[in-house]
């Protein structure tokens, strides 16, 4: 047992003095989805390709790494080279209906995604107003499962105040549009489990006054954002930072609050794996940063950073990681539910190993 103690202790401390060297980061080490989870994303890939044959070489990768069961997007551009990505994707395929005026789609994996419907939703002049871009609806099994996820761009800009007298009022319009979609939820999908998720191009955060969401945030019973910490929290997690600001957000009905418990919610900063930054994410890939999130339907074991059933000094290395800031902070890391993710942690999760 003290020899135990004196190997992980000698590992910790390598960690914390090379960690400038083990934890470089590059694509190769991006991550999310994993075989027990149901993983899901938001993304506004900004007017896809937005550099050409560059943005589709790097999408590829990112979406190979990142290992999602479901990617919506918005913003999609160029369908032929869309077509053509998803050819050299061959665990997903793709759906798009607009060919216009920045499409919204979806990517999955077909090995685990089974598709009953696609299709718009609010597609009539009366309804254009409020949503630009129709609502697209993906009715899908998982792991035996039924779901429905609603893939969304609302209006953007405004000048931030809410005026319910102004029907063109770039708010109002929001306002609306959430609004239609909590009424076409509560009467058409009921008891369903739905995820309503995109870039919504507004605060979840913001004051009651103008905040557009707030028949949905009051409806507490029903509906949860689960993005709602990083709305609340730090500017470093937001999914656009050229504002700065957090635009893009998954929503969940309460069939889903229970497995929200055993989640984990991100915004996946992939900029941060680039040699060049932000400002090479920026140019090549897309002004945000897409938000996800993974319900996990196998409890990990208690420790199990990395999801692969087993608790040992790889899931250290990760946490130590996650403390040095050099990898996002799980829901799980922290090992002793008292809101932070530090050395006490570390410690909590020696005891497990060792015991």
């Amino acid at each position: 047992m003290i020899e135990n103690w004196k190997i992980i202790t000698v590992i910790i401390w390598i960690l914390l003095f090379s960690n400038v060297v083990l934890f470089t980061q590059d694509l190769e080490n991006l991550t999310f989805g994993d075989d027990n989870s149901l993983d899901v994303a938001t993304w506004n890939i900004e007017w896809f390709p937005k550099n050409g044959q560059v943005t589709v070489e790097f999408v590829t990768e990112i979406i190979q790494q990142l290992d999602l069961d479901v990617l919506a997007i918005q913003e999609l551009d160029n369908t032929g080279m869309f077509d053509q990505m998803l050819n050299d994707l061959p665990a997903y395929t793709g759906y798009y209906e607009s060919e216009w005026f920045a499409g919204l789609a979806y990517i999955y994996k077909t090995s685990v995604i089974e598709i009953n419907s696609i299709y718009e939703i609010y597609t009539t002049s009366p309804y254009w107003s409020a949503f630009p871009r129709s609502p697209m609806l993906m009715d899908m099994n998982f792991m035996g499962q039924n779901y429905f996820l609603i893939n969304n761009h609302f209006k953007c800009c405004g000048d931030g105040i809410l005026d319910f007298n102004n029907e063109s009022d770039e708010e109002k319009r929001r306002y609306n549009a959430a609004y239609l979609l909590k009424e076409y939820v509560d009467i058409n999908l009921a008891d369903k489990n739905v995820i309503i998720l995109g870039d919504l191009n507004d605060d979840i955060a913001e004051a009651s006054p103008n905040n557009v969401f707030q028949m949905i945030l009051d409806d507490v019973g029903n509906y949860l954002f689960v993005d709602l910490g990083i709305a609340s929290g730090s500017v470093l997690e937001w999914s656009y930072p050229s504002w700065p600001s957090h635009l893009d957000h998954i929503l969940i009905t309460s069939e889903l609050f229970d497995e929200h418990e055993n989640s984990d919610i991100q915004t996946i900063k992939i900029d941060e794996y680039l040699e060049g930054g932000w400002s090479e994410y920026d140019q090549y890939i897309s002004d945000h940063r897409p938000v996800a999130v993974k319900f996990d339907f196998n409890s990990n074991l208690n420790g199990d950073m990395n999801s692969d059933g087993h608790v040992n000094v790889v899931d250290i290395v990760m946490l130590v990681s996650m403390i040095l800031g050099t990898i996002d902070i799980i829901s799980n890391a922290d090992l002793n539910f008292d809101q932070q993710v530090n050395i006490q942690d570390i410690i909590l999760l020696i005891n497990i190993i060792l015991s």
